[in-house]
């Protein structure tokens, strides 16, 4: 396996990317992020849509509620913050 320390290069490349829309704007510097993904039923197999919501931070609140944006993880910025808002893709009308 190799080796990521000091010398073996940037871990930054292994960070997790996200597209969802903001469903809340309401926390200073934050925005709820709900992503959708497509998994297959257990059972059936038909294609089912799964939801997950991601606290990010938004460091000048310029995203609000209908926006896709995309969400990079990053280190834990409070309890339930672990991702930031990179750019916005869509904005809402």
């Amino acid at each position: 396996m190799e080796d990521r320390g000091k010398q073996g290069g940037s871990l930054r490349k292994l960070r997790k990317l996200r597209v969802g829309v903001v469903v809340s704007d309401k926390p200073d510097k934050s925005v709820v992020v709900a992503v959708e993904r497509k998994v297959a039923h257990a059972l059936y197999g038909k294609r089912v849509a799964r939801t997950k919501k991601y606290y990010a931070h938004d460091e000048k609140n310029q995203y609000h509620v209908g926006d896709v944006v995309r969400i990079i993880e990053t280190r834990p910025l409070s309890k339930l913050k672990r991702w930031r808002v990179v750019e916005a893709i869509e904005r809402a009308r």
